[in-house]
């Protein structure tokens, strides 16, 4: 059985994501503040957390970016429809997917799930995609820049893997997010940039002058062809 930490301080909010995720089959453990969360997450070693942004003390982008130095542990963030930017530095901090309230509880139930399940996936046969210095080994979802491995979560892993698999198609943000999401809710475009943003930063030489993942302007981005 999975485990989801929920951190969440509105009593009420965090007893309905709590209950539907029991009803789907999810272990859950919830924390209120995010001194709790951040212990929790170390002692327990959850497979996922839901992490409410707007936390008191320690707010949801301080224990993303202290998650993030030291674990690639999925977090799907819950967002008030006023956090806009903060929804995209929670990406950039590598967040790897959002839901804004006041949320249906079934959408947070099949975000979830498709999250678990790029993490989880174990890509078959072998398969190995290599482009320059960049390759990417997909039975272990890893990937190393001149062989020195770096660290991807399971969304940057998979916008990558669907660029490289096809070198020179373009993908316009709303085939990434469909892509990567696996479901048919809407979703901000912009998060897509902002994983993109983050994959630059990990992989490309000079992420000011990529050089395998590149903006086709006013259409998406492609995975160099050269």
């Amino acid at each position: 059985m999975k485990k989801i930490l929920v951190v969440e301080d509105e009593l009420k909010i965090a007893r309905l994501v709590r209950d539907y995720l029991h009803e789907a089959g999810f272990a859950v453990i919830e924390a209120a503040d995010g001194a709790a969360a951040l212990q929790l997450a170390r002692a327990e070693k959850p497979d996922m957390i839901v992490l409410d942004l707007g936390l008191p003390e320690i707010d949801g982008l301080d224990v993303t970016r202290r998650l993030r130095a030291t674990s690639a542990v999925p977090i799907i963030m819950l967002t008030a429809r006023s956090e806009e930017a903060d929804r995209i530095v929670g990406l950039e901090l590598g967040a790897d997917d959002y839901i804004v309230k006041p949320f249906s509880p079934k959408e947070l139930v099949a975000r979830v799930r498709a999250v678990l399940r790029r993490a989880d996936a174990t890509l078959g046969g072998g398969e190995m995609i290599r482009a320059g210095g960049v390759t990417i080994d997909l039975p272990k979802m890893r990937v190393s820049v001149d062989d020195e491995v770096v660290d991807l979560t399971s969304t940057e892993f998979d916008i990558l893997v669907t660029l490289a698999r096809h070198p020179g198609r373009i993908y316009t943000r709303a085939q990434l997010l469909d892509a990567i999401h696996g479901v048919s809710f809407d979703s901000y475009e912009r998060s897509v940039d902002a994983h993109v943003k983050n994959i630059r930063r990990k992989i490309e030489p000079d992420p000011r002058r990529p050089s395998y993942l590149l903006t086709v302007y006013g259409v998406g981005y492609k995975f160099t062809d050269a």
